[in-house]
């Protein structure tokens, strides 16, 4: 009987280390490659220049990523799955929610700099839901024996990439507007003389940081992209209502009317007003090549006859699906090495504070990933995911443990708001994700998948 007993206490233990060597392996393959762009890129050596890493996140964000999500969610998707899918979008806008409750808890206990009040609540509810996860998905699933069986890989990024058309919504149309310079610091600097209100915001910058995430944002600012003009509009608006009530409700007692028609006459100017916000919000970023890719893999996987033409080994159009793919190999090395690069130029000098630094790595890194495992079970529970998918439930999860989006700093440098913050936040959440991704991903293949 103790034998039977040391045998079975011998199995689990080489089970569970097994599983911990599962979880950690994937990424010891990631920061490998991680370690190789960080010694190109280094300052000292500079083995490979910047603009050469310039050029190769180019071709990430206009070709290998593109071409990843179109041979993978267009082989994966069909009218059924899509159905199926609903949760994973919905869970974006779940963890961007929970994110952002995090981040005002963050901005009462750290109270960081006033005019750095919505960078931090944007820095912990946006995480990064696009390079990253693909990146650990592929690696995860580069062993033929993973936990998530020989379709792993296609079904992992698949399921990435049918969430980030939400991200890439919310990221240029609310955070758009979100980073925009804060209006009191903004009219305190106006009225200090200086030439640029902005310029203490964006001192420096990082453009490698920004140029991996949005090639040639240099050529998207407009006349407006640097200025607090939304809030500008709005506090014109209350200004010219707190004007004209006194004289409103002076006729109003005079002629014994009704107030009923000062609602009537108020509405159309509120319309206008959020027209003009309409007017400068940048949906047309929203069609960048890789949500192009996004839509049209879901229109050609969807549309059986499509499907059949382009995917499958008859298929008249599989040469041109097997190039799309050989190309798409490229992407998470290329992805790895370029955060490498990223890493090497180090962090910028901020103005955040160390106590608010540390509060939105925390909250973003250790705490969030606790409700993201709450909400997953929660969802499982209520049959509201695919029965049986485990890589469908890895991937909600990894909504909640990736650090915040590098999109975030160069939606900060089109705007001129905390530039050298969000480069500086984004290089200590990456550095130390490292980290938080190796407890997670153990925590997840032990006790949730």
């Amino acid at each position: 009987m103790s034998i039977f007993m040391a045998e079975a206490y011998c199995s689990k233990m080489k089970s569970g280390e097994k599983d911990i060597l599962d979880a950690i392996i994937p990424l010891l393959k990631l920061l490998t490659l991680t370690l190789m762009g960080l010694a190109l890129a280094h300052p000292k050596i500079q083995i490979v220049p910047k603009a050469t890493f310039k050029l190769l996140s180019k071709l990430v964000f206009a070709l290998f990523l593109p071409c990843l999500i179109f041979i993978h969610l267009g082989k994966s998707i069909t009218l059924e799955s899509f159905k199926q899918w609903w949760f994973i979008p919905v869970n974006v806008l779940v963890s961007t929610l929970v994110g952002s409750i995090l981040g005002i808890l963050v901005v009462i206990i750290c109270r960081p700099p006033p005019q750095f009040t919505r960078f931090t609540i944007i820095m912990t509810a946006f995480g990064n839901t696009g390079n990253l996860p693909i990146a650990l998905v592929g690696s995860v699933c580069h062993d033929k024996e993973n936990l998530f069986g020989s379709d792993c890989k296609q079904k992992g990024i698949a399921y990435v990439s049918f969430a980030q058309w939400v991200s890439v919504i919310l990221v240029y149309t609310l955070v758009y507007h979100m980073m925009e310079p804060p209006l009191d610091y903004y009219e305190v600097v106006e009225e200090e003389g200086e030439e640029v209100a902005e310029k203490p915001f964006a001192e420096a910058s990082t453009p490698l940081l920004i140029e991996a995430e949005w090639p040639g944002m240099e050529n998207k600012e407009t006349q407006n992209s640097k200025t607090p003009f939304i809030a500008r509009i709005f506090k014109k608006m209350s200004s010219a209502s707190r004007i004209n009530v006194p004289d409103i409700e002076q006729t109003t007692v005079e002629s014994q009317t009704s107030p009923r028609p000062i609602t009537c006459f108020a509405a159309p100017r509120v319309v206008r007003k959020i027209k003009i916000v309409a007017e400068q919000t940048p949906f047309w970023h929203i069609l960048q090549p890789p949500t192009i890719a996004s839509l049209l893999a879901i229109i050609v996987g969807m549309v059986p006859q499509i499907k059949s033409f382009f995917f499958g080994y008859d298929a008249p159009m599989s040469f041109m699906s097997d190039s799309l793919e050989i190309l798409a190999g490229a992407m998470v090395p290329s992805v790895m090495l370029i955060l490498g690069g990223m890493l090497a130029e180090g962090p910028s000098d901020s103005k955040l504070g160390i106590r608010t630094t540390i509060g939105v790595i925390v909250a973003r890194l250790l705490v969030l990933p606790l409700f993201g495992i709450g909400i997953v079970a929660l969802a499982d529970k209520m049959h509201l995911l695919v029965y049986g998918d485990e890589m469908y439930k890895f991937v909600l999860l990894l909504q909640y443990t990736t650090p915040s989006a590098i999109l975030l700093g160069a939606i900060a440098s089109l705007r001129g708001y905390a530039v050298c913050e969000s480069s500086a936040l984004l290089f200590w959440q990456h550095l130390l994700a490292l980290l938080s991704f190796s407890l997670y991903i153990v925590v997840y293949f032990k006790l949730v998948l």
